[in-house]
This record gives structure tokens, C-alpha cells and sequence, in this order.
């Protein structure tokens, strides 16, 4: 890793080395900007995701060069799909389509390290363990750089054209520029989580039964990621327990399977949290990632939605490094992610707000698929990225 002299001048500075983060610096980067890239955790280390990538994810890995090494690192093929509520069992075979033959569901200390190896490798500068503090202005208001403060106590700076806050749903950028909250969710599901060994499944699975929710995805060294989602109020503090529950109540089936299998010494809580859209541009910054746009994970969208608006928002800050204005590139950028999303988040809130009826789940599946087919069709019919000089 490259650490960045303190009050440098970069086109970009990108708080947050997480998916939508390093992706955003890696495209930026590979067009020939000059990018900083700062995050407050380590290089490498896991975070609390149910790491699912949808096919759009899978496009984006592919389109640029970095699915071989999400394949290369074991990360096993999913060519099957299959959903359960009430009675029915629904099999769905992963079709071949826009180059993409199946999903994939990489661990992100995985997933993440490929993304910032991808951007070091095309000369972003990095600077893990830092933590930022303040952002720079002018005397017009406009944001010019950041501040921050390293593990050890080592202050740093950097100035930059454009600052992305993509440091999560409690963006520190997104606090420091007072981004509205444009849309607001109302559901907000708790899901439990933990890693199974020796667990028979064949490809992803999703089980829907009124007021539970449960999943299979099969990751690396043959692990297979097991979640539970519910209404806050039957999920108490999540555990073991909770989790097992939960699969139970959603299928009795998958919860034999797991009796059989060797479960995780650690199971991982997440309480819930509404989903939202902010305002996500401004003069010298943008959002992306959760800390734009963040909606329930039952719908296991979110490291997919992160690949895709991490490409909107590169090509937007090349128009603006390029000349254009950012009421005009930044705001576009946001409004083709919220068209991209609009019924992404009207689905997955029905779906998480769990009033639903076993008769009415299917018609919510088919919602759900139609809304990601459409946004698959955008982002195949984006041009390559080319190259710009920085300035």
C-alpha cells in the first residue's frame, strides 16, 4: 500500500475503501485521475455483510476485469436459485446473460481486497488507519479537501477537486456537508447471520413465510453464509438462538439442514435500519454507496447497488474534472441512480415490512426480479470507461 504525503493535491479524494469506495477509486484512477483513498478500518478486514452478488454485480466485476480474480481466490459459481414460501418450492436456473453465466458471493475480505488491489494497481494512493476529521472549503462554502487524523496520531491532509463520502450508512462526510434525507424508508428488518460448514445447498436461497425471512449463500473455503431476517420485535438481540428461530419459522427444511451441518462458534447481529435516499452532490462533494443510498438488506441488493453507483459516479466526476459543471454532472449522476432505484426500494420496503401474505410473496418476487433485469439491461448498455488527463 502507497501512503500519501500529507497536503497533497489529487482530483479525487475518496472517504471509505469499501466496495462502493474502492470501486469508485479504481475506475477513477484507471481514467487517469489522480485519486486518494482513506478509510479509518484496516486493509483487508471483514465487515458485517451477507456479501450476495446479484447479477448486475457480476457485470460490473466482469466489465471490469476483476471477476477471474473473484473466481480465482474459490469463490464458488451459483448457477441455481431457489425460492420458497408457503407450500411452493421454485427452482430458478441462472441463465446466461450479458456475458454473465452465473453469481457469485465473495467474502469481503475478499471481495474488498481485489477492489483496493485493482485501484493501488492503477495508482490510487491509500491511507488505511486514518480517520477523517473535517473537510477543507473555500471562502464560497465549497468543499477543497479534507483533514483527518491517523491511528497513531499523525495529522493529514489532502486537497482535492471532488471529495466522495463512502464511509457507510453513518457517513461522516454525509454529516460534515448536512445532506438532506431526500426519501425515507419506514420498514427496518433485524437479520442475524453466521458462517455454516458441511451444509448441503445447491446455489442461493431465499425462504419468505409472514414476519420470517431466511437465506443460504454459499461462499468461500466451503462455507456457506446462513441468515435470518424479522420485524425488530421478534429478534430481541439476535444469536443463536434467534437466528435458528427465525429459519425455523421460515423453513423447516433449511433448519434440518442446519442441524446436520457444524455451526459458526460466532453468529453477527444487525438491529435493522430504515432505508433512505440523501442527497448525494454538492459543490466539491459527492456521496456514494450506503452513504447515499442505503435500503433493507432482505433483498441482499446492496454490494450490487454499491458496483453500479460507483460507475454512474466516476463518469460524473470525470465530466466535472473535464469542464463540466457539477449542477449539471453531479446531479445527473444522482438522478440516473434514484431512476435506477425507485422501484428496487419500493419492492424490497414492501418486502421487509413483512404484511405480506403467503399468496401475495410470489407477485413481490417478480417485482423484485423485473426491477434488477432492468437495471442489468442499463448498465450493459454503458460504454467503456476511456482515459482522461487529469487537470
Amino acid at each position: 500500500m502507497s501512503a500519501a504525503p500529507d497536503h497533497s493535491a489529487y482530483d479525487v479524494v475518496v472517504v471509505g475503501a469499501r466496495a462502493a469506495g474502492a470501486s469508485t477509486a479504481f475506475l477513477l484512477a484507471r481514467a487517469g485521475l489522480r485519486v486518494l483513498l482513506v478509510d479509518r478500518g484496516r486493509y483487508g478486514s471483514d465487515t458485517m455483510s451477507t456479501h450476495a452478488l446479484m447479477r448486475g454485480g457480476v457485470l460490473q466485476l466482469s466489465r471490469w476485469g476483476l471477476l477471474d480474480a473473484i473466481v480465482a481466490a474459490g469463490t464458488p459459481p451459483v448457477r441455481l436459485t431457489t425460492f420458497r414460501y408457503s407450500t411452493d418450492v421454485v427452482p430458478v436456473e441462472i441463465a446466461p446473460s450479458f456475458g454473465v453465466d452465473a453469481l457469485y458471493a465473495p467474502r469481503r475480505t475478499i471481495l474488498d481486497r481485489v477492489l483496493v488491489d485493482a485501484a493501488v494497481r492503477a495508482g490510487v494512493h491509500t491511507r488505511f488507519g486514518a480517520a477523517v476529521t473535517d473537510l477543507c472549503r473555500n471562502q464560497a462554502g465549497v468543499v477543497t479537501g479534507v483533514v483527518g487524523r491517523t491511528r497513531d496520531g499523525e495529522r493529514f491532509g489532502a486537497r482535492a477537486r471532488v471529495v466522495v463520502g463512502a464511509d457507510g450508512i453513518w457517513s461522516s462526510v454525509a454529516a460534515l456537508v448536512d445532506a438532506p434525507v431526500e426519501r425515507r424508508g419506514t420498514t427496518a428488518n433485524a437479520v442475524s447471520y453466521g458462517y455454516w460448514s458441511g451444509l448441503e445447498t445447491n446455489g442461493y436461497e431465499w425462504n419468505f413465510r409472514p414476519g420470517a425471512a431466511s437465506g443460504v449463500i454459499p461462499t468461500n473455503d466451503g462455507l456457506a453464509c446462513v441468515f435470518a431476517g424479522a420485524p425488530r420485535d421478534r429478534s430481541g438481540r439476535g444469536g443463536m438462538e434467534t437466528l435458528i428461530r427465525v429459519v425455523r419459522d421460515s423453513s423447516p427444511e433449511l433448519a434440518s439442514r442446519l442441524a446436520k451441518a457444524s455451526a459458526p462458534h460466532e453468529v453477527r447481529f444487525f438491529r435493522g435500519h430504515p432505508g433512505f435516499q440523501r442527497r448525494s452532490w454538492g459543490n466539491g462533494w459527492a456521496l456514494v454507496g450506503d452513504a447515499g443510498y442505503f435500503k433493507d438488506p432482505i433483498t441482499a441488493h446492496g454490494l450490487t447497488d454499491a458496483l453500479r453507483d460507483a460507475e454512474l459516479l466516476a463518469r460524473a466526476i470525470l465530466e466535472v474534472i473535464g469542464g463540466v459543471h457539477e449542477d449539471v454532472a453531479l446531479a445527473e449522476y444522482q438522478a440516473t441512480r434514484d431512476a435506477l432505484s425507485a422501484e428496487l426500494f419500493d419492492v424490497t420496503e414492501l418486502i421487509a415490512g413483512h404484511q405480506w401474505t403467503d399468496e401475495e410473496i410470489p407477485a413481490l418476487l417478480v417485482r423484485l426480479s423485473r426491477s434488477m433485469s432492468a437495471e442489468v439491461s442499463a448498465l450493459a448498455a454503458l460504454p467503456a470507461l476511456e482515459a482522461q488527463p487529469s487537470g
